[in-house]
């Protein structure tokens, strides 16, 4: 007896206190601040599970997720059909918050904000419009004196999530721009000069007076930088806002079963017109059951406890017809 009680000690001693299980993940940058919340909340919560992301754009969360290299991946922009086709097995479209992506800029001697139209947003990254007394930023912004600066242009070097957001909104707005450039995660820019990733876009913005980028909102915020307002499909020139993000996540009234869905220059007088969901890349079936479960678990708390969480950040929540689907196709994945 005395040497049975002897041996189960010993095993109880020598087996861990549980087996942990670590989840590997790569991809956009455009919500990176909540994910970063959310997988160390998570990871409190569930000692047992590790979350590890990279923040490398969608681009490259797409290339790896295809690969098989990380359990799940992330983007801004959704797979086309024949990128899904790339993948081995079924891989879900899982929209988690929706944010806005906005004009920042720097110029010296202007406090006023800057109002764009989508003629000058498109004039400017098309190189059409260089300087920042051009008569069309003067038209839509009768008030502030602009000063004879030639426009620096900044845009994501990488494969971006924000830069498909981005030029998705450019190709609906400007035929000019839909022809010569297009939409994508990565295209061949008229003018500017590259940076890696949201982070990247912002750093050159706030070192370079004259320049104009886009971000998404939190790291303009975070990083205290300029930002204007765009007119949008009503024709009105609208800040971008946990109000208006939201306001253009209402005008989805049919959402695709593949959650696959552009809703830029959406209709509505309150709307701001450069929003998107943005998606985590999940495969159906997992490296092993243990991960299955675990992004399973994930996924689920995210819509319980995660979306809580997010108006901190400036992003909006899943609206709860959107969060109610997504509930349903979680139960798949394993």
């Amino acid at each position: 007896m005395i040497r049975r009680l002897t041996l189960l000690l010993c095993l109880a001693i020598a087996l861990p206190a549980f087996s942990e299980v670590n989840l590997n993940g790569a991809g956009a940058t455009f919500p990176y601040p909540i994910y970063s919340k959310w997988f160390n909340e998570y990871h409190n919560q569930h000692p047992d599970v590790q979350i590890n992301y990279q923040s490398i754009g969608s681009g490259g969360g797409i290339r790896q997720v295809t690969a098989g290299t990380v359990d799940f991946g992330a983007s801004d922009g959704p797979m086309t059909d024949e990128q899904l086709k790339q993948v081995k097995g079924t891989l879900f479209h899982i929209p988690t918050v929706l944010g806005a992506v906005v004009p920042a800029y720097h110029i010296s001697g202007v406090s006023e904000e800057i109002r764009f139209t989508p003629e000058v947003l498109a004039g400017i990254f098309l190189g059409q419009i260089s300087n920042w007394n051009d008569k069309a930023l003067a038209k839509a912004n009768p008030n502030v004196k602009f000063p004879d600066k030639p426009i620096v242009v900044v845009h994501p070097s990488d494969g971006s999530g924000t830069s498909y957001i981005f030029t998705d909104y450019l190709s609906k707005v400007s035929s000019d721009w839909k022809t010569r450039v297009g939409k994508n995660t990565s295209v061949s820019w008229p003018v500017g000069l590259g940076a890696k990733g949201n982070e990247g876009v912002a750093g050159m913005i706030r070192q370079m007076d004259g320049s104009v980028g886009y971000v998404e909102l939190i790291y303009a915020l975070q990083n205290k930088i300029t930002f204007g307002s765009v007119q949008n499909s009503a024709g009105q020139f609208i800040k971008a806002s946990l109000e208006s993000t939201t306001a253009a996540a209402a005008s989805v009234k049919s959402m695709p079963a593949d959650f696959r869905v552009s809703i830029t220059n959406a209709p509505g007088k309150d709307v701001y017109p450069i929003a998107s969901f943005t998606w985590l890349l999940i495969p159906q079936q997992s490296k092993g059951s243990a991960k299955g479960k675990a992004l399973n678990d994930f996924l689920t708390w995210m819509l319980d406890k995660g979306e809580g969480m997010v108006k901190d950040l400036n992003y909006a929540p899943l609206p709860q017809s959107v969060a109610d689907k997504v509930r349903e196709k979680i139960k798949q994945v394993h």
